[in-house]
């Protein structure tokens, strides 16, 4: 079944759009959806402040990409919509200009919910692990042929990229609870990784993210079944309003999906046998590493089990996978230092990561970079990242990362190495400015060193940049192998 025959007449953007421009569109969610909408068959432009990897996709496909925002795009490419992301604000010229115009101005949620909202929906939504655990879905079932849509917050290896339209009935995508959007969604299944306040900019208390979870989960389709980690505290509080409808997942025997005899293996990896309501069904080998990672292959079991695909398939389908740009991924291998990167930004997501280097690395000595990201998460969280990063032997930060908030001169990447230092005693956390942070680290990496840069700005050019540094100092050819995590 093609149900993408006649989309423009099924998707409710109006007989008279043909043209979309983006705005913000070299990011993750924007970039996947302009790549849906190309595919569609919708002429397509965008532009952003920045040249990303993504830009340049999209490029591929023949999308015109300009440098900045302006007014004059709107002249330049005389759309019929324009959708921009939550990073631009009301207030930009060329938005202004587009309504002035009469352009009709959308969020990005408005698009890829009437496009998700039409199909089976599986959305997977929570602080930390949508992208790994959409990922992973998606990849199920695509092994079992079920071709589905795909919208993904991050590039999936195992497909090529971050979004694909399939015609299949069912619609894989990472819901953003950033900026309330996610409350656009109504699921098929919907999926719940965590809880937790992590949008300070947008949440100012943690009861109010779990009232928009709340919400969230009211609106799936068909009274349908709920997918939610049974171990984080936040899932459990919303899990109640819900219970006859929740599958749950989480370690042991006690959940409708467990894990147990769980293995890391040195150098990368992680082994598990899952329980099925009590019954051990059989063991899944996974090449990406991490406990986190078990959770997230518990969330896919049991999805993809309820769309009634067998556990060979999916056990088969998860060992294949080689999971996403940014998450915990091997940059290379030069001079015995191991580089990776990870997009973790939040205190959770840096002691998970942490530890699951330590777990599969346990006789090294792990250098951090890390970068903050918002002046507002630093705020409310610096405490809380320096408790995180003690797992570290040696602590570089960075200047905090903007995004799209305004400088705040009070509030500094300083917070988090006081803390580290003053009320910690980490004995080996520096501040080092952007400009010294490759001279620097380069001098004090040691063979037999993890290197990790972390954060969900820009460091991750910098571990290539340390990686290259040292290969052609050492006048030899650094062993650069792709591994995705």
């Amino acid at each position: 079944m093609d149900v993408f025959k006649n989309i423009k007449e099924k998707m409710l953007l109006g007989d008279g759009i043909k043209y979309l421009h983006l705005m913000g569109v070299g990011g993750a969610g924007m970039s996947g959806l302009a790549h849906l909408l190309k595919e569609m068959g919708y002429e397509v432009s965008g532009c952003d402040v920045t040249r990303t990897n993504y830009v340049y996709n999209l490029e591929k496909l023949g999308i015109k990409v300009l440098c900045g925002h302006g007014a004059s795009h709107i002249d330049i490419f005389r759309p019929d919509m324009l959708v921009y992301s939550s990073a631009i604000a009301w207030d930009n010229d060329e938005l202004v200009y587009a309504r002035k115009a009469g352009v009709n101005v959308v969020r990005r949620g408005d698009i890829l919910s009437s496009i998700f909202n039409r199909l089976k929906g599986i959305g997977v939504a929570g602080a930390h692990g949508k992208t790994t655990t959409s990922s992973m879905i998606a990849t199920v079932l695509d092994a079992a042929g079920l071709d589905p849509t795909i919208a993904i917050g991050g590039e999936v290896s195992d497909i090529g990229g971050n979004a694909r339209l399939g015609h299949g009935d069912y619609m894989v995508s990472e819901l953003d609870e950033s900026d309330g959007s996610f409350e656009l969604f109504s699921c098929y299944i919907p999926v719940v990784t965590n809880i937790d306040w992590d949008h300070v900019n947008f949440y100012p208390t943690f009861q109010s993210v779990q009232d928009a979870f709340l919400r969230f989960l009211s609106k799936r389709k068909d009274d349908g079944k709920i997918i939610i980690c049974g171990e984080d505290t936040g899932c459990q509080s919303v899990a109640g309003k819900f219970a006859p409808h929740c599958i749950t997942y989480g370690w042991g025997m006690q959940w409708d999906w467990g894990a147990v005899g769980v293995n890391h293996s040195v150098g990368g990896g992680v082994s598990f046998t899952v329980v099925k309501r009590g019954a051990e069904i059989g063991e899944i080998n996974l090449r990406v590493s991490g406990e986190h990672n078990v959770l997230n292959a518990l969330a896919a079991c049991a999805v993809c089990d309820l769309l009634g695909i067998n556990f060979n398939t999916i056990r088969h389908a998860l060992h294949k996978f080689k999971g996403t740009k940014r998450r915990l991924q091997c940059l290379g291998v030069c001079d015995d230092i191991y580089f990776y990167d990870d997009y973790g930004h939040h205190p959770r997501e840096v002691q998970a990561t942490l530890d699951t280097l330590r777990n599969i690395f346990p006789s090294r000595r792990l250098v951090v970079i890390f970068q903050p990201h918002r002046y507002s998460r630093t705020k409310a969280m610096y405490r809380k990242f320096a408790e995180a990063l003690m797992k570290a032997d040696l602590v570089y930060i960075l200047p905090v990362y903007p995004a799209d908030e305004k400088l705040e001169l009070s509030i500094s990447s300083d917070l988090i190495v006081d803390s580290l230092t003053s009320e910690y005693g980490h004995k080996n956390c520096f501040s080092l400015s952007e400009d010294e942070v490759v001279s620097k680290v380069a001098e004090n990496i040691l063979p037999g060193d993890i290197l990790l840069t972390l954060g969900a700005g820009n460091v991750n050019i910098y571990g290539n940049q340390i990686l290259n540094l040292i290969a052609s100092s050492n006048k030899k050819q650094g062993t650069v192998s792709m591994q995705w995590t």
